[in-house]
């Protein structure tokens, strides 16, 4: 019987080769993510945010990690919408890193296999069924990165149209779109 990182809520698994697997995998998430304890706080970080630093390597070594999490959540049967749900939070951690030191500041915070770490503790060898959250997450992250995508495209197209007619250019014989 496991601990459940987050929640401390035990975990029921039946099979040696998936609490072994667990068992390293919480290993190194805590080396990616909670490795250090900033003195006289609850705050604490791993190597990531400092990898991070190193242009490549960080990004590199947390992602190989993700994916490891991610291979060990389909060989436990975690269900589907919360592999989602974890490849969501890598996702996020990935768009964060690509910006410059912000990134690094974000991983502070996020601590994205640390999350998902507690999503495969969670679900794994349980039974226990995803949840409305789950779904909303999943949902919800998904629209966000859909609406960040299409506004852009639709105000550039509205700016086009109103730069082309007030210069009197015709670019498609097409009806008029706003």
């Amino acid at each position: 019987m496991g601990i459940n990182i987050l929640s401390d809520l035990p975990t029921q698994s039946t099979n040696p080769q998936s609490d072994r697997a667990l068992q390293t995998m919480r290993r190194w998430s805590r080396f990616f993510d909670r490795a250090f304890r900033i003195p006289g706080t609850n705050v604490r970080f791993g190597w990531d945010p400092i990898l991070g630093m190193i242009p490549g390597l960080g990004d590199s070594a947390t992602g190989i990690f993700a994916l490891l999490l991610l291979i060990t959540a389909f060989r436990m049967r975690i269900p589907g919408i919360i592999r989602a749900r974890m490849i969501l939070n890598v996702l996020i951690d990935v768009a964060s890193g690509a910006i410059p030191m912000v990134g690094d500041v974000f991983d502070f915070a996020w601590k994205c296999n640390w999350r998902n770490l507690s999503l495969l503790e969670k679900y794994a060898g349980t039974g226990v069924k995803s949840r409305t959250s789950d779904w909303l997450f999943v949902f919800g992250i998904l629209a966000a990165a859909l609406a960040s995508v299409a506004v852009p495209l639709i105000v550039i197209a509205m700016i086009v149209e109103r730069l082309t007619t007030f210069l009197g250019i015709r670019l498609f014989d097409a009806p008029r779109l706003f």
